[in-house]
């Protein structure tokens, strides 16, 4: 796989994959961070066609594919928080939700293997490289995986309009498990009646919702405040 972009690359660096290659123009080969890492200089053009974006910031990296990681495991820790999205289309909106979950801290992000984004030189750099650092597994079924996420003791919250309480209602202690919908429909029926419970954002303004990434940011740094009130 090709990941494209300075944090992207740099991340690649610092994580679980190998990188083989790393390509770069002469100016962005003289940033700190690649300093001893074995560079080959080529011109933009050849980076560009590399990465078949114009957003390369003139640094990309051939790495091993992407290592997906077991769905079971995430919920290992009594306080395990999983973000899960319900088919999810844009690689760039998945790794926007992935770069705020690894910064929340979560223990990863739960895919469905069909009709949704996977981890592309594109959701690599719209993570900014936090996909290199956070656990996202594939689930064949994800309605099928929630319910075994509950029999682990985990809640499962999903994030909808209507019929829901407002987000700061539930308790969020214990294993938890945020559901997010896809772009334009949102949760799929199933989904949403698998969840123990959906919860919504206050919307004050005119605009009707927030798109999926900027719903995961306030929704798990809410759970988080929520968290350390409880502690």
């Amino acid at each position: 796989m090709i990941v494209y972009g300075r944090q992207a690359v740099r991340e690649a660096l610092r994580g679980r994959r190998a990188v083989r290659r790393v390509f770069s123009t002469a100016s962005a080969a003289r940033a700190d961070w690649l300093e001893g890492v074995a560079v080959q200089v080529v011109p933009q053009a050849r980076v560009e066609a590399l990465a078949a974006s114009p957003d390369h910031q003139g640094i990309c990296a051939e790495a091993d594919p992407y290592p997906y990681a077991d769905a079971a495991e995430l919920l290992a820790a009594p306080d395990a928080l999983v973000v899960c999205l319900d088919e999810v289309q844009d690689p760039r909106n998945l790794g926007a939700v992935c770069r705020v979950a690894e910064c929340a801290g979560a223990a990863g992000a739960v895919i469905p293997q069909r009709r949704a984004a996977e981890i592309t030189p594109a959701a690599c750099s719209a993570s900014a490289g936090a996909v290199e650092h956070l656990a996202v597994a594939r689930v064949r079924n994800m309605a099928d995986w929630l319910g075994e996420a509950k029999a682990t003791g985990a809640w499962v919250y999903g994030a909808a309009l209507d019929g829901a309480v407002p987000y700061e209602r539930p308790d969020y202690r214990g294993r938890v498990v945020l559901v997010l919908g896809s772009e334009g429909r949102g949760l799929r029926p199933r989904i949403a009646r698998t969840c123990d419970e959906l919860v919504a954002l206050p919307v004050r303004g005119r605009v009707g919702s927030l798109n999926v990434s900027s719903a995961a940011a306030a929704l798990l740094y809410g759970i988080l405040h929520f968290r350390s009130l409880a502690s």
